[in-house]
């Protein structure tokens, strides 16, 4: 028999690559997404998930009961709140109150315990959702502490899958790889491969307006008067990730949520791919890098996909939520004929 698997873990990894011809017209080279949203759990946390807890296991760390605890902005959670079923093991995840109601309402439907915190405190702070994660690890016996941020198996685990699927997909021909960074577990983990392969492989790093990693990447230092809330959620960072391998990024670009926002939106209507925002954010960096680097035909990029939109439909796919946002209506589309709902009285 074919494809066909003991359980849905079997599913993680292996996702398909699909060529933009819409949104990126303008743009000479060949341009392919990554459809991350094909795991069994619709993120590239799948990968990382797994690959950690397996590891665990491997070296006695998680036993029978074990309660896995996690801080996460929603994917990882879910990634981790499935693994633990099939597993046998209990879920704690801390998460910030930026994460949207329907994505706490994955992580319950899972069986995961949810603590929500507050977003715009400081990373050190008792009540941040990194803090309360670590204390709950502390005081539950027989707990394992996953830690993304800086547990060098999230690299690993794209090292090992995601970068080799890419080269094998392209035949080697990739010459540009875009993905956002929020743990940068994905991209470090790919690029640290591809590089190996080919070390001329242009590796962009996307970043949030809001977030310090761009200019701690070009400057070494970290600038905190750039820290402001912002709602893109699992891009950015008000801390450095151990996991963000920043020697193998070439160049990081940054961008806001407006501009991804509508990214996003026009992603699934002009390539019918109903991406999360960081779909959105990527495209909207590759735009943004092509208005200073010219791109030629015999280029070949790569973007990262990294999850579904079904987890933002109160959110960028929301008229209601863009409208709060105050975005403004002339961006990708005029706002109120594009995504207008016609109601009949």
């Amino acid at each position: 028999m074919t494809n066909v698997h003991d359980n849905i873990l079997g599913l993680i990894g292996n996702t398909p690559m699909v060529k933009l011809n819409q949104v990126t017209k303008n743009i000479p080279a060949t341009v392919y997404a990554k459809l991350e949203s094909s795991n069994p759990g619709h993120s590239t946390k799948d990968r990382i998930a797994l690959h950690i807890i397996e590891a665990a296991e491997r070296q006695g760390l998680l036993k029978p009961g074990s309660t896995i605890v996690e801080t996460t902005s929603g994917n990882t959670g879910f990634s981790l709140a499935m693994v633990s079923i099939i597993k046998g093991y209990k879920c704690i995840l801390s998460v910030s109150d930026k994460t949207k109601p329907e994505k706490i309402a994955y992580l319950k439907a899972l069986g995961a315990i949810v603590y929500v915190c507050p977003a715009s405190v400081a990373a050190d702070d008792p009540r941040s959702y990194y803090e309360v994660a670590k204390k709950i690890a502390a005081e539950t016996p027989n707990s394992f502490y996953i830690n993304q941020y800086f547990n060098e198996l999230n690299i690993d685990a794209h090292y090992q899958t995601t970068g080799p699927e890419i080269w094998e997909q392209t035949d080697g021909k990739i010459t540009h790889l875009f993905g956002c960074t929020g743990t940068g577990g994905t991209l470090s983990g790919s690029a640290k491969y591809l590089k190996e392969q080919n070390p001329n492989i242009k590796i962009i790093g996307v970043d949030a307006d809001g977030s310090i990693l761009k200019t701690f990447h070009d400057t070494g230092k970290i600038d905190k008067s750039e820290i402001h809330s912002y709602q893109i959620e699992g891009l950015g960072k008000n801390l450095i990730p151990g996991a963000l391998l920043f020697d193998k990024v070439d160049e990081f670009v940054r961008v806001n949520d407006e501009m991804s926002a509508y990214k996003t939106r026009e992603i699934a209507l002009k390539e019918a791919i109903m991406g999360g925002y960081t779909t959105g954010a990527v495209v909207q960096a590759l735009m943004q890098y092509s208005k200073n680097n010219s791109f030629t035909e015999k280029d070949l990029i790569v973007l990262i996909f990294p999850d579904h939109g079904s987890r933002y439909i109160s959110k960028v796919y929301s008229d209601d939520w863009m409208a709060k946002q105050g975005f403004s209506n002339n961006c990708v589309h005029n706002y109120k004929e594009v995504f207008k709902t016609e109601f009949i009285k």
